[in-house]
């Protein structure tokens, strides 16, 4: 189940953190974050506390989380988009985790297909995602379920230094 995050999932959502970090630090991962940097407890209390972050539950454990905004970096005006979508028509999907130490059981698709709707539903029909270029996993998932690399802006991106940052899009297919 998917649903705004309260105060007391912060936790759950600092672990996923965590354990995505020192997997990257054993070289398991790549993502292209710093601990210390981002995404931090920061983070999630300022997503927390603008009501943007969400969380994906499964037996009382947190198992997933994103923030969904209408917010746009600035790096995204470096971005050279297909779709030129007002701002008032463009949902930004940022830091979406998916805890390393559960079971692969499709949580970060399920939490895209939950952004389309939530994008829907507030009427923005533009949806915009970004990952760091060495986030192959994200790159290919976001690949498959439509969204294409609009770009790759070079960047100090959350305070991490030298990023190439992946810019997608996706414009909604009842969208005109």
């Amino acid at each position: 189940m998917i649903r705004k995050a309260v105060k007391e999932d912060l936790p759950g959502v600092v672990k996923i953190y965590d354990a995505i970090l020192e997997r990257e630090e054993q070289g398991l991962l790549s993502i292209g974050w710093a601990r210390g940097v981002y995404p931090t407890m920061e983070t999630a209390k300022t997503a927390l506390a603008d009501g943007s972050l969400f969380v994906s539950e499964e037996d009382g454990k947190i198992v997933a989380s994103a923030r969904i905004d209408r917010k746009q970096v600035p790096v995204y005006a470096d971005c050279r988009w297909e779709f030129k979508a007002p701002d008032d028509q463009v949902m930004v999907m940022h830091t979406l985790v998916v805890d390393p130490e559960g079971p692969r059981r499709g949580y970060g698709k399920q939490f895209v297909l939950f952004y389309e709707t939530y994008a829907r539903q507030h009427g923005c029909r533009f949806l915009r995602i970004d990952t760091n270029e060495k986030n192959a996993v994200a790159r290919a998932m976001y690949g498959k379920l439509g969204y294409r690399e609009a770009g790759i802006v070079p960047c100090i991106f959350n305070g991490i230094p030298d990023v190439r940052l992946v810019c997608l899009e996706k414009k909604l297919q009842d969208a005109d």
